[in-house]
């Protein structure tokens, strides 16, 4: 059904059926006819197959690694709305992958991600604020940002949180 939904326009059928492809679901695994249909969803706006691409080139997974063109289709992805583009866009910033390090640019991507529901957003943001990394520190800001990835089901916020608490925060 990906397939046909693929082959009639559809770009998230395409994205589905590229993961189909790459995981071997149901399909005999082949990650380059993965990418491919990746490549062919993101380029009709998919931006699910955007942010699945970007990790391929990432990761170095069927495609030589290139941070990037990891960072092109993350931001591509976070342009369109995929807040996990936005969440790995900013560890490319944080980390100086494929972009020059900038830990501000790298917040303001997690708290667009944390605004938009990615939680792994808000524990890196209320990280960052703990630590005052790219960010002035503020450990009542870490603590709200903790609160909310808990909150949100980001069990490593309930980890800091927790943390945040046993020391008087």
């Amino acid at each position: 059904l990906y397939k046909k939904a693929c082959d009639g326009g559809n770009m998230l059928g395409c994205y589905g059926l590229g993961d189909m492809y790459v995981g071997g679901d149901g399909v005999e695994k082949n990650v380059k006819k993965g990418i491919e249909l990746y490549k062919k969803a993101c380029d009709g706006g998919n931006m699910h197959g955007c942010f699945n691409l970007g990790v391929m080139y990432a990761n170095g997974n069927g495609v030589e690694k290139d941070f990037s063109k990891a960072v092109q289709l993350f931001k591509k992805a976070c342009d369109g709305g995929e807040m996990n583009g936005c969440y790995n866009l900013a560890i490319m910033y944080a980390d100086g992958n494929g972009v020059e390090k900038n830990e501000q640019k790298a917040a303001e991507l997690y708290k667009k991600a944390c605004d938009g529901g990615e939680m792994l957003g808000c524990y890196n943001l209320g990280f960052m604020y703990a630590s005052g990394d790219g960010v002035e520190k503020n450990e009542q800001k870490a603590v709200e940002l903790y609160k909310k990835a808990c909150d949100g089901g980001e069990m490593l916020g309930c980890t800091n949180l927790g943390f945040m608490y046993a020391k008087g925060s």
